[in-house]
């Protein structure tokens, strides 16, 4: 969205605020703009859905400088979330899902949301689902760190998979 300057603005009276943030008041188009010419800067609208609309007495270019600066930061921020995958077979024994579930247990800590996958192959494909699912649920049992399934078990095209997230609730 790209904010209205001076001439460009339509509403007929604006709330006015300037540089440091200090509210002017309530005033007609006309008075803010010659304001604004008095001082030698632009009437920026920066809030056009208020009512009435907030506008600012501030460099145009200035504005656009500080708008930047704060979507980086705000992208600083943002920590970014991917899916991890583990994956396990029908005859997976227990030692080797403690290791699994210890490492899904660290990705949970960081964050991450884990897609945990019960590959099959040959006759495996055929058995019966309750049973696969127990096996798949083996897994869960071994997770040390509070989890919540984003996704129910769903058929994959490697064969089964169930997706679970950090519960931050849970404490």
């Amino acid at each position: 969205m790209k904010e209205r300057i001076n001439k460009q603005i339509r509403a007929d009276e604006l709330r006015v605020v300037d540089a440091e943030g200090e509210s002017r008041g309530v005033m007609s188009l006309t008075d803010a703009l010659l304001l604004a010419e008095s001082l030698g800067v632009d009437l920026i609208e920066t809030g056009p859905n208020a009512k009435p609309p907030i506008a600012k007495l501030m460099d145009y270019g200035k504005y656009q400088y500080e708008l930047k600066k704060r979507l980086q930061k705000a992208r600083a921020g943002a920590k970014t979330t991917e899916t991890k995958s583990i994956q396990i077979k029908v005859g997976t024994g227990d030692n080797d899902l403690e290791l699994k579930a210890k490492t899904a247990s660290k990705w949970l800590k960081e964050g991450h949301r884990i897609k945990v996958e019960l590959f099959l192959r040959g006759r495996s494909k055929g058995m019966d689902e309750a049973f696969l699912k127990e096996r798949l649920d083996r897994v869960l049992h071994f997770v040390t760190e509070h989890y919540k399934i984003a996704e129910p078990h769903k058929r994959s095209p490697k064969g089964l998979a169930i997706v679970i997230e950090r519960d931050k609730l849970a404490k």
